[in-house]
């Protein structure tokens, strides 16, 4: 990394002294220092603690150690001082000197602070205290490993609680919601129905469909869809905006908009949802519609999101003037265009293959362009063979992220095409070097409920023989067609 900063001021000002008669000199140069970008070994990454094995760590040490790890002296949302006082005392008189309420708040604090290490001692505190089996210490200390990314830990809590809430039961399936296991929610869903007299709310329903969102699992979402209905949820706009985004990811935009049509009290998320699921599925001329026509009248105003899903339609439409008038229109609008907004635009420019402007805009913006944005413009310039400018995008976008492999495959495909064979060599030694992969493409398929997913060269599947049976017989058909 410091080889990385080391060059990048330099390759930056080099970059805008090379012009498009450069001789073939130069252009090897310029080659060349991307090669020792790509080439410099990155920082070793540290390794992440277990938290639950942290856990054990404080407790090994004594109280007063415990206290200054967790710095409870410097805590932002007032932290009851009984606690702060109670680590200096013996273990056995903990329970008498707080409450759970006090504990689960201080729990709920270090979770908002995203203060997860103070959070662990504040969770040894509850295994020295007793307090693990209070349902609202409990479900505090689910909330906080789920939001730390530790969700199988926050199950081993959970599972361990003698008493769960519906808190409890809906941080647990969020938590797996954000993982898109949605079987593993829907079974939670299911035992949380049958073992507890608690009733879902309107946030149990919403992480079942977020679940079922990311998984592109239709059918089961249509169960959960019926679920609400069943409970009266049907006018709650959380679960409204949840299911147009399910309907919408999944492909089916006529229950999408039937969803959307039928609810009265929209907001902004409501309609952005909307336009958003038209611009993913290639249909530009809904979601302007929709944008400027229909949005208009229900008095609802539109938001930099709004924008970006308007863009976003313009970008798979390739409707580039369009794409030009709705992003100048926001500053009319005072809202002032992000990182974004700026992204869809360049992409939509490099698409219909106007990379000079593309790369202008870039130079031109008023933050520093992100590695998103670089890709995009090299993939343009892969697509319409501007070679040098494409190297350039590289070179940018490994400065950015060194570890990326889709740019170094992309960079050595632009050596190539250009016959500069050793360098495209080199880029992928050092991929292998680095043990750097492309992640490989995936789709997926549901049927009677269930989803089953196809990666490209994986040969794990256990009907594997018959796939490939039937692709040779409908490759046979091609032939004669």
């Amino acid at each position: 990394m410091s080889c990385l900063r080391k060059y990048h001021s330099r390759v930056r000002s080099l970059n805008r002294a090379i012009s498009n008669d450069a001789s073939e000199v130069d252009k090897r140069a310029r080659a060349l220092r991307v090669l020792n970008i790509i080439s410099s070994k990155p920082d070793e990454a540290s390794s992440r603690q277990n938290h639950l094995g942290l856990v054990k760590d404080f407790l090994r040490t004594d109280s007063k150690h415990l206290r200054d790890d967790l710095g409870l002296g410097r805590t932002k949302h007032g932290v009851s001082s009984v606690l702060e006082e109670v680590l200096l005392e013996d273990s056995s008189v903990l329970k008498c000197s707080f409450d759970a309420y006090g504990l689960s708040s201080a729990l709920s604090s270090c979770g908002s602070d995203n203060d997860f290490r103070k959070g662990y001692g504040f969770h040894c505190l509850a295994l020295k205290s007793g307090f693990t089996s209070d349902v609202y210490v409990g479900s505090s200390l689910v909330v906080l490993y789920r939001d730390s990314g530790e969700v199988d830990n926050a199950r081993k809590v959970f599972v361990e609680m003698p008493e769960k809430n519906v808190v409890s039961w809906t941080a647990m399936i969020s938590g797996f919601a954000q993982e898109w296991r949605v079987d593993i929610c829907l079974n939670l869903y299911s035992k949380m129905r049958n073992s507890t007299s608690e009733q879902p709310n309107d946030y149990t329903f919403t992480a079942l469909l977020s679940a079922c969102t990311g998984s592109g699992a239709l059918g089961q979402g249509r169960s959960v869809h019926c679920q609400t209905l069943k409970t009266g949820f049907k006018s709650c706009l959380h679960i409204s905006n949840a299911l147009i985004s399910m309907y919408c990811k999944c492909g089916d935009l006529k229950d999408a908009f039937r969803v959307f049509d039928q609810f009265l009290d929209k907001d902004v998320v409501s309609w952005n949802s909307m336009i958003a699921g038209y611009a993913q599925h290639g249909l530009a001329t809904q979601a302007i519609e929709l944008f400027e026509v229909v949005m208009p009248k229900s008095g609802t105003k539109p938001d930099a999101i709004t924008y970006l899903g308007v863009l976003s339609s313009c970008r798979h439409a390739g409707m580039v003037k369009e794409g030009r008038e709705f992003f100048n229109s926001m500053s009319e609008r005072g809202l002032k265009p992000q990182l974004n907004h700026y992204s869809c635009l360049i992409d939509l420019l490099g698409r219909f293959g106007l990379l000079q402007e593309a790369l202008e805009l870039i130079e031109t913006m008023p933050m520093e362009p992100n590695a998103v944005i670089w890709g995009s413009l090299l993939f343009s310039c892969r697509v319409h063979g501007d070679v040098w400018m494409g190297i350039r995008a590289a070179e940018e976008r490994l400065m950015l992220e060194p570890e990326c492999a889709a740019a170094h495959v992309q960079l050595a495909n632009l050596y190539a095409s250009v016959r500069y064979y050793k360098e495209a060599a080199m880029v992928r030694k050092a991929m292998k070097d680095k043990g750097l992969k492309t992640s490989p493409g995936c789709s997926w398929i549901e049927i009677d409920n269930d989803v089953y997913m196809f990666k490209a060269e994986d040969g794990s599947n256990c009907r594997m023989v018959e796939i490939v049976y039937v692709l040779h017989c409908l490759v046979d058909h091609m032939e004669f067609l």
